[in-house]
């Protein structure tokens, strides 16, 4: 009895001090995920404090036209319904996936939006990789 009490004392410890599996600090990741025939990149940045996620900032640019993907971007694609409704939900996924990885803090609790499996892929190799930077940094 002692010790389960001992340690459900050092589990609540752990857990009101929030340490996570991170360091501290401010993270980049930058992939093309499996697109590597296309010109896109996603950039994200993570903030961490007291090992948790805080802040995540994502983007996707065109290496080819130099612009940032947006809620604009189908205009690349007028004419083309397909592509232009393609955008649209890529778009939203770019906007909710930082949201959603705020809130589970898992990169594998994260579900893609339904047509928007572009932008969840992009997003999630660049986390993986800001986060692996992150999850290194904390084992120095």
């Amino acid at each position: 009895m002692k010790k389960s009490a001992l340690f459900f004392c050092l589990f609540l410890l752990a857990a009101f001090r929030g340490d996570g599996p991170y360091k501290n600090g401010k993270f980049s990741g930058t992939s093309r995920s499996i697109y590597v025939d296309e010109p896109y990149y996603g950039h994200v940045q993570i903030s961490i404090q007291k090992g948790r996620i805080t802040s995540v900032d994502f983007q996707v640019r065109d290496s080819a036209s130099h612009e940032t993907f947006d809620g604009n971007y189908e205009k690349h694609f007028a004419g083309n319904d397909l592509y232009m409704q393609q955008c649209r939900n890529d778009w939203k996924g770019v906007q909710s996936y930082p949201d959603s990885l705020l809130k589970h803090q898992d990169l594998d609790k994260l579900d893609a939006i339904s047509g928007a499996t572009w932008s969840y892929n992009i997003f999630k190799a660049a986390a993986k990789e800001a986060l692996s930077t992150a999850a290194k940094k904390s084992k120095e």
